[in-house]
């Protein structure tokens, strides 16, 4: 508290009230409020990004060393199926306005596809060590239960993950560009706001890289939650994505995560339903695309 006081004596606002906000302190001043944090920017992809005239995030007014104050923008309402469109919006604003390419050879691609091929692999084996442990089990939980049921599932996404890296590696192991944007790296709903503009917020994860690990995050978070499908579409009529971007991203999502048995027994069978739900949406949404891909293929069957 002493280097918050420390900092607002220094930039000259004179608060009356202070708001506890999480990890924020909010203080009112006579001209206005305004929000206290850590400083999390890089300051050279901000300065970068001002360059290219994208600028959907609160102002900083004052900073030092450790603490910065950033001017307070209020939230108004709107639907979160709205707001998420919002979002997608903007993110692809990033990423047209920041878009490069950059040289890469054999090896970039190969890291790459060696890092989600070591990861398919890890899945495998720590899925099948835990359910020949449950089935040791005189009774299951219900949440082995539930993953026992679902097992077929998993293996089938990890399948499908490994088949299609297979055919990305081999489209794309001879380019010689990559496209790079910034990434804000931390993309959610509770960090969107919108005002008289809209407002990217929690920039402490943004980096350069794939645009689509943006969507990979926002899909993590979201994806049960709404119709990923009309997302994409939103994000695309701004910023399509290239062939092997979306394959890749195809391929993300479909990857089941490791699911840490840990904790009371209500809240790990919430964690399995979850991530069973979503491997089975996600199916449904990736399908359409590998048909119209492959129209001749035989349309494999849901045995959900």
């Amino acid at each position: 508290m002493k280097k918050i006081n420390g900092l607002i004596k220094q930039s000259g606002l004179k608060p009356y009230r202070y708001i506890k906000n999480g990890n924020v302190t909010l203080i009112d001043t006579e001209i206005g409020r305004f929000a206290i944090k850590k400083k999390n920017r890089n300051n050279e992809i901000f300065t970068y990004l001002k360059s290219r005239d994208f600028d959907y995030y609160p102002n900083v007014v004052y900073d030092e060393n450790e603490y910065e104050i950033t001017e307070f923008v209020e939230d108004i309402y709107e639907p979160n199926e709205q707001k998420v469109m919002d979002l997608a919006k903007i993110l692809s604003q990033l990423h047209s306005k920041t878009t490069h390419f950059r040289e890469v050879d054999y090896e970039d691609y190969k890291k790459i596809y060696e890092d989600i091929s070591n990861n398919i692999e890890y899945l495998y084996s720590y899925y099948n060590d835990y359910c020949t442990l449950i089935e040791s089990h005189v009774y299951m939980s219900p949440s082995e239960y539930l993953l026992a049921r679902n097992i077929s599932r998993i293996y089938g996404a990890l399948n499908y993950s490994k088949t299609e890296l297979e055919k990305w590696y081999k489209s794309i192991k001879d380019k010689t560009k990559q496209r790079y944007v910034v990434l804000h790296n931390n993309a959610d709903l509770s960090h969107f706001i919108k005002n008289d503009l809209a407002y990217l917020l929690s920039w402490d994860k943004v980096k350069f890289g794939l645009p689509i690990f943006d969507l990979y995050v926002l899909y993590r978070r979201h994806g049960l939650d709404f119709d990923f499908e009309e997302i994409l579409k939103h994000y695309e009529n701004e910023y399509p994505l290239l062939e092997e971007e979306r394959n890749l991203f195809f391929i993300l999502i479909a990857l089941p995560d490791r699911i840490l048995f840990e904790g009371n027994e209500y809240e790990l069978t919430k964690k399995v339903s979850r991530e069973i739900d979503l491997l089975y949406k996600t199916e449904r949404f990736v399908l359409p695309y590998n048909v119209e891909e492959n129209p001749h293929d035989p349309k494999p069957q849901d045995n959900s």
